[in-house]
């Protein structure tokens, strides 16, 4: 049990601390050092940390009655579920850190970021990347293509992801790479369509997001590429409206 202490995010020795008190109800410092087998110069340090993270108290008992005799220490473990009180707050605090180290990261320089990933692997995770970036994302895909690479289940994974964040999508599809009955315009699907003139035939996918672009190949070239600029996608965004206007809304025009 101690290793899924350590998965839960404690420290092998206090995991084996924390058990042992837990297992003796009661007991000194010295007592659950020896249970853990852990040096009792580090359970003092455990037990300070144990403390801090709310799983064991100390109470403070009176003296023996022996001839100078002093109080001593006494270790009882708390209600396990403060484990979950720690990740509460744990992610809390990460949910208003992680935005500005973001931002502190977009103001790093003009240079912007490239990232290349390669195989079905990495055109998923270029996909579901963008599943985290603002609504609305504008989009050119190639259905058959995503329908290959990353395939059909990962496809309906993503558009179920984009349902639950409410998350629009504006696209621009080829009618020569989609399918019959295709994907309409959707207030359920947080979808607005369009369809390509007959000469523009795209086998890449390109999403369009606030400060990003993600490019994905079809199978034949296999690779996904981030680009991580504010400029570019600025660039990119606008053309595709030009591209929006030229398209139609049915896919036989």
């Amino acid at each position: 049990m101690w290793q899924e202490l350590v998965d839960a995010g404690l420290e092998p020795k206090e995991a084996r601390f924390y058990l042992a008190v837990l297992d003796m109800e009661r007991c000194t410092v010295a007592e659950a050092a020896d249970r853990a087998e852990v040096s009792r110069t580090n359970a003092y340090d455990i037990t300070k940390r144990l403390v801090h993270r709310r799983l064991i108290c100390i109470t403070e008992t009176g003296p023996t009655g022996k001839p100078a005799g002093r109080g001593r220490a006494v270790l009882t473990a708390n209600d396990p579920g403060h484990l979950l009180d720690d990740l509460v707050e744990r992610k809390a605090l990460l949910d208003g850190l992680v935005p500005k180290l973001r931002a502190m990261r977009g103001k790093g320089g003009s240079r912007p970021r490239v990232r290349y990933l390669e195989g079905a692997s990495g055109i998923r995770s270029a996909l579901f990347e963008t599943l985290e970036w603002p609504s609305p994302l504008r989009g050119i895909l190639s259905m058959k293509d995503l329908w290959s690479v990353p395939g059909r289940d990962a496809m309906e994974e993503y558009i179920q992801g984009r349902r639950d964040r409410e998350l629009w999508l504006h696209v621009v599809r080829s009618p020569e790479r989609d399918f019959a009955r295709g994907w309409p315009s959707s207030n359920a699907d947080y979808r607005r369509s369009r369809y390509a003139p007959p000469d523009y035939v795209f086998t890449m996918t390109t999403i369009i997001g606030a400060n990003e672009v993600a490019v994905m190949s079809s199978r034949r070239e296999n690779f996904a590429m981030m680009i991580e600029s504010a400029e570019y996608a600025h660039m990119q965004a606008s053309l595709f409206e030009v591209l929006w206007l030229a398209s139609s809304t049915d896919p036989s025009d």
